[in-house]
């Protein structure tokens, strides 16, 4: 059974999950949100967790971009990715998904 989990994530350091819907960029009213889907049965296996993961991530960078004009990634840009994945994985509320975020402090 798939189990899913709304949010948002946000620019500017504000962040939540989109974890619902169908699997594409969007925005939701005046925040841009990426949407993901997870099962709870990829969240009972290291690998699962670990590929979760790594798709929050993605889905952070897609939220929060670095200008067309540059191909640097700034602080501010950094802070955002992490405050939304952060946003992702307190919104999922599993236990192995939280650990392997402990463990990957600057992950965004």
């Amino acid at each position: 059974m798939t189990r899913l989990a709304t949010g948002m994530l946000m620019l500017g350091g504000l962040a939540g999950l989109a974890v619902a819907g169908s699997a594409q960029a969007g925005w939701v009213g005046d925040v841009p949100a990426r949407v993901v889907h997870y099962s709870n049965g990829a969240l009972a296996t290291d690998t699962g967790t670990r590929a979760l993961y790594r798709t929050l991530k993605r889905a952070a960078e897609e939220v929060c971009p670095v200008a067309s004009n540059t191909r640097l990634v700034n602080e501010r840009v950094q802070q955002c990715r992490q405050a939304a994945l952060t946003g992702a994985v307190n919104k999922i509320h599993n236990q192995r998904l939280a650990a392997l975020h402990a463990a990957n402090p600057k992950a965004g």
